[in-house]
């Protein structure tokens, strides 16, 4: 990992994510070929920012062989993954970081210049989402993919609690740049929901 958290984005891995199509459970802590899906977000996401952290409600023990903060909604409700976000902001503005990159714990195969892409694409606030571009040309944003900085939490916060919760409103409202990442023969943001999906997933493992 790198060593400056001032300058370095944290990562907060998103992990509320509860397997409904799956029988329910942590969907971060299903297999994926024998391994975690979690472990393999870590080691992605793990070398491109200067710390990680989990955002997941309920007993944080579940993920204690992690040995990784793990960072409840300060929200109630569970309002979405907005609300994760603003966890993060909040533990690295008490770590005196400047932003924090987000990825989903179900999406295993996220580019590993993720964090250089989105820093690069960031708009004016300093916010930037991922996107993807399908075989047809056609762009999807991942809006679960994005960098935030720490000093837009507190109109996150405000945002929140007036009830917002889809997230391109928000980051629409402030000028998010975008950085596009090309499909190598599958979605790179490719994430598993069901059954199908693990099966994909594997085979995808088995050809890389």
């Amino acid at each position: 990992m790198t060593s400056d958290p001032t300058t370095d984005p944290l990562g907060v891995i998103l992990a509320g994510g509860r397997a409904s199509r799956m029988g329910g459970g942590d969907k971060a802590l299903l297999p994926l070929a024998g391994v975690p899906m979690l472990d393999r977000v870590i080691e992605r996401l793990g070398p491109q920012c200067a710390a990680l952290a989990l955002s997941a409600n309920g007993d944080p023990a579940r993920f204690a062989g992690y040995g990784l903060p793990v960072l409840a909604d300060s929200m109630p409700d569970h309002p979405g993954p907005l609300a994760g976000v603003l966890a993060g902001l909040d533990w690295a503005a008490e770590r005196g970081a400047a932003s924090i990159v987000t990825a989903a714990a179900d999406t295993p195969f996220f580019p590993t210049d993720l964090v250089a892409r989105l820093q690069a694409a960031a708009g004016p606030g300093g916010l930037a989402l991922a996107a993807s571009r399908d075989a047809d040309g056609r762009i999807r944003r991942q809006p679960t993919f994005g960098i935030w900085p720490v000093a837009l939490r507190d109109d996150l916060r405000a945002a929140l609690r007036q009830g917002l919760r889809k997230i391109v409103i928000w980051t629409d409202g402030h000028q998010a740049g975008q950085a596009v990442f090309e499909a190598e023969g599958f979605d790179p943001f490719f994430n598993v929901n069901t059954p199908a999906d693990i099966e994909a997933a594997e085979a995808l493992l088995k050809n890389r």
